[in-house]
């Protein structure tokens, strides 16, 4: 297909239109375009890059699959997708990736780049089969909602995963301080609800910042929420640690206030924390501590959400809400430039990753997204195309609406111009 888009603010390059040929940009068309999309002056950056989500495919359907997750993520200006381990079975050998890559190549509306688990069935005991994913697509190794289990596995781990020049991510959780379902404050004493300390999380990243240090080998730290974490991440950075990090919008836009009400919507784990862990997260993300925006777009049923607060599951969707919250809270009130904004949600995670994405450029893949950054929009959770509804964001105004995303040449979403 032949596509040329036109009357569009085109960022990353400089040019007045966009030329895409057989599913990648191109100087010059071999022929007359399939179609000409005028964005009367939207804006078009690069395709975004979710670096850590979940389909729940396979084995958890009910909450999401990959149609529905893909299509969600489109709608959100995502074209590519790093989806956690955590699935049923685990995604933890090479058969379980090749199902999924190749469930995700003939139903999907984005790419999907699955991560492995770092340790079998995430039990944090024996290593996962690295090469052998590798050789099916996998492109870094996690074991999610779990924290590496122990200094010495994750030594085997950085040095293994070195072998296939895979990343490693790591949730950062000391678990015999995790045993509450909310931050440890004010908050959780009104509420009457067991709190986690921010400790639990800087716990877990200073022992990762040490073993990467030794070994001289990279390491990724997830979902950052404390101001602990940035600070001593930035500091490891300084003196040549070689270590990266990413943090979600739920972090720098929402506190454990949202918590009162005993509101399901917004207990995920890293919990929401202080206005100071805010501040510091935007801080981290303005000087490039924070190298990442991610989802951690976590779908559930609305059974495992509407129940009591200590019972109900984790997190939150993402994937439909996080350009436009990182626009509207980051970009609209000058933290973050539009550029500093792309990187993180598109050129850092492809570079990271090795992906091979996140720029308007001649003989690359064409992932694209278009956005409309001058007229507010009300979101509304009963409008979203995740099979889930789990959002606090429900009635929010933001800016950033996606009009159109295009994946590989193939036009994904598209909201009339």
């Amino acid at each position: 297909m032949r596509l040329r888009l036109i009357h569009g603010r085109f960022f990353g390059c400089e040019r007045e239109e966009v030329l895409i040929e057989d599913g990648f940009f191109v100087n010059k068309l071999t022929g007359e375009p399939d179609r000409t999309v005028d964005l009367q002056g939207a804006a078009a950056f690069p395709g975004l890059i979710d670096a850590h989500c979940h389909l729940r495919d396979p084995g958890y359907e009910y909450r999401e699959d990959i149609a529905s997750g893909t299509r969600s993520a489109a709608k959100g200006g995502f074209t590519s997708l790093l989806p956690m381990p955590n699935t049923n079975p685990v995604c933890d050998n090479a058969s379980v990736v090749r199902s999924i890559v190749t469930k995700a190549r003939s139903e999907g509306y984005t790419n999907v780049f699955p991560i492995g688990a770092a340790s079998k069935g995430l039990a944090g005991k024996e290593l996962a089969e690295y090469g052998l994913m590798r050789e099916e697509g996998i492109v870094a190794v996690s074991d999610d909602g779990k924290p590496i289990a122990t200094a010495d596995l994750l030594k085997k781990v950085l040095q293994y995963a070195s072998d296939f020049d895979l990343p490693v991510l790591n949730h950062c959780e000391e678990m015999s301080l995790a045993n509450g379902v909310m931050n440890e404050g004010s908050v959780s004493t009104e509420l009457g609800l067991r709190g986690i300390p921010s400790a639990a999380e800087d716990i877990m990243i200073a022992r990762d910042i040490l073993i990467a240090e030794y070994l001289r080998l990279p390491i990724h730290i997830c979902h950052v929420s404390t101001k602990g974490g940035v600070r001593m991440i930035r500091d490891a950075k300084r003196r040549g640690v070689r270590i990266t990090a990413e943090t979600c919008p739920h972090y720098f836009t929402l506190t454990e206030e949202a918590c009162l009400g005993f509101d399901t919507n917004a207990k995920m784990n890293p919990p929401l924390r202080t206005k100071e862990d805010v501040e510091a997260i935007q801080e981290g993300l303005r000087d490039g501590t924070i190298d990442l925006i991610v989802t951690d777009h976590a779908p559930h049923h609305q059974d495992e959400k509407e129940i009591e607060f200590s019972l109900a599951n984790n997190g939150i969707v993402g994937f439909e809400t996080a350009f436009a919250l990182s626009y509207t809270y980051l970009v609209r009130t000058k933290i973050l430039t539009i550029n500093q904004l792309i990187a993180c949600m598109s050129s850092n995670p492809s570079r990271l990753f090795r992906l091979n994405r996140g720029a308007i450029e001649d003989g690359m893949p064409a992932d694209i997204a278009i956005f409309d950054l001058e007229n507010a929009f009300t979101f509304q959770r009963d409008k979203m195309v995740s099979k889930a509804r789990n959002t606090p964001y429900d009635g929010y105004r933001l800016y950033g609406e996606t009009r159109m995303t295009i994946c590989g040449g193939r036009i994904t979403y598209e909201k009339l111009l």
